[in-house]
């Protein structure tokens, strides 16, 4: 990751992780989290986390903006979404993911850990609504 920009250079106070080429700096926030997450080029949720998850999708609800790059989603259901920057998302759980084009995506997330979707007050799974 490039130090020498703003958007990447490490957080004071965070905890920083790496999991499957995934960088994750992760601060507290009162009952929650705020937690930046650099996928890299060339990310495949299905590619990088499907073998440690052990489950078909990701079943965790992502609230957050992303503040560069592009990501897709495809839902259990077939239906897809794209997010790119900058913008708000919510992604809801039983879905795979990947970053599209050259560039890293950088997501800033807000979460309760597995409370995120009864705390924003979203469905527990993708709905069409």
């Amino acid at each position: 990751m490039n130090v020498n920009d703003p958007l990447l250079a490490p957080m004071v106070g965070a905890d920083h992780r790496e999991v499957a080429g995934v960088h994750l700096d992760i601060g507290k926030a009162g009952i929650g989290r705020v937690k930046r997450v650099v996928y890299p080029v060339g990310f495949r949720w299905d590619t990088h986390m499907k073998p440690i998850t052990g489950t078909a999708h990701c079943m965790h609800t992502h609230v957050g903006f992303i503040a560069r790059g592009r990501v897709q989603v495809r839902y259990e259901d077939g239906c897809t979404a794209d997010f790119a920057a900058p913008a708000a998302f919510v992604i809801e759980p039983g879905h795979e993911g990947w970053v599209v084009g050259s560039e890293p995506a950088v997501m800033i997330e807000f979460d309760f850990e597995g409370e995120t979707g009864e705390r924003f007050g979203l469905p527990g799974k993708h709905t069409h609504g």
